[in-house]
């Protein structure tokens, strides 16, 4: 006897053989089934739209329509094409089963029936159905839930390009705001400190005044140079651009930093050949390692610009000598919340690292950090070579 469950399947029969469904009726009862019979296509098919079965037994030799006629038109019902059904027949030529599948059968049952056959046969696709049902509903759940999240993600997305493009809004007003107090603060700084006697304490003040002025200027604009990447970062485009002529522009901007701190800048290579980047984001990055670099050297010291050309990359080592960094800072180095945890003999970083590692990684480049021995460090920017096509060496 079949176990019982909550849900009882229903079991539609079609055969014009008064005999064969008394004896099927009796077979699936005895196992627990509900059961439905007839003897005619067309009462089957209308009864099957009224209440769909879970599997249909289907006589093919029938008058008015036959069985492949019927299970057709089941099969052409959305409401009911999913519906298993068995074909009962005496007719036992290959050619009659291969038809019957070919009509859309998941089986096929040869008359006389044998209780153990039909018994087996009817189980098997029964369980097969629920199967396929809860793989359907559970795929359906699926779609639901990966339909909801896509919405929740579209929103989240939408809501994360307006924050940033309200954060973006902010720092540039808050930028204009600054500057216009702040240009007559300093203007007015710099009067009081030219008007002042030229004394050695004087001078130190100037020399203050001059470097923090230089900072503040330097904290907005790359506050909101950083921003821009952030937001904007598609729109930033790079091109073939002169290592060389790079290099040397940053080498030049970042002179006058390097002689107040008593430290030497080498002269770069005049054959460096050509990179992809933006040239002046290039070399606000080359910038912001130099400044790096000159601030972990020792009064007297040399800030050393090298260039060697590796597999697809061209790269730029800067070298110091004087301090290290900490161990446990060189993971961390780069990034921007992390600028206030190293110390350097030159004073802390700001946001030059964080800033030059945003613009290289805008173009497909890298910058890394090392600790020297002797004490200093090594900075080490990647860089992708140019195409041929743009007339890389």
């Amino acid at each position: 006897m079949r176990e019982h469950s909550l849900d009882v399947a229903n079991i539609l029969i079609v055969d014009d053989d008064a005999a064969n469904l008394k004896l099927l009726e009796d077979m699936l009862r005895q196992q627990g089934y509900e059961v439905y019979s007839f003897p005619r296509g067309r009462l089957a098919l209308a009864a099957a739209e009224q209440k769909p079965p879970d599997l249909i037994l289907l006589d093919i030799n029938m008058p008015e329509m036959n069985g492949y006629e019927l299970c057709e038109r089941l099969k052409s019902s959305a409401a009911l094409s999913d519906i298993p059904v068995i074909f009962l027949s005496a007719l036992s030529e290959i050619e009659d089963k291969l038809k019957a599948f070919q009509y859309g059968a998941v089986d096929y049952l040869s008359k006389p029936f044998r209780f153990e056959e039909v018994n087996a046969r009817v189980e098997t696709h029964l369980k097969l159905h629920d199967l396929q049902r809860a793989l359907k509903r559970q795929n359906e759940r699926l779609e639901e839930a990966v339909a909801t999240r896509t919405q929740e993600l579209a929103e989240a997305n939408q809501r994360l390009t307006i924050l940033d493009r309200s954060k973006s809004d902010f720092l540039n007003l808050i930028s204009h705001e600054f500057r216009t107090p702040l240009n007559g603060i300093l203007g007015v700084g710099e009067l009081i400190l030219d008007a002042m006697p030229a004394t050695e304490e004087n001078n130190e003040l100037q020399g203050m005044f001059k470097r923090s002025r230089q900072r503040i200027l330097s904290i907005l604009e790359d506050a909101l140079l950083l921003t821009q990447i952030d937001v904007h970062s598609d729109q930033f485009r790079s091109a073939p651009v002169s290592l060389y002529t790079a290099l040397r522009r940053a080498t030049e901007s970042t002179t006058e930093f390097a002689e107040s701190n008593e430290v030497t800048l080498t002269a770069p290579s005049a054959d460096m050949g050509l990179v992809l980047a933006d040239e002046n984001l290039l070399v606000r990055a080359l910038q912001a390692l130099i400044e790096t670099a000159v601030k972990f050297s020792k009064k007297g010291g040399v800030v050393g610009l090298s260039g060697e050309v590796a597999a697809g990359s061209r790269r730029i080592i800067i070298e110091s000598q004087g301090g290290t960094v900490r161990d446990a800072a060189l993971s961390k180095f780069f990034d921007l919340f992390s600028i206030g945890e190293t110390l350097t003999p030159g004073g802390d970083l700001g946001v030059g690292p964080a800033l030059a590692y945003r613009i290289l990684s805008l173009f497909g480049g890298s910058v890394s950090i090392v600790n020297r021995d002797p004490a200093g460090i090594r900075l080490t920017v990647s860089l992708r070579n140019a195409a041929p096509n743009h007339g890389d060496p």
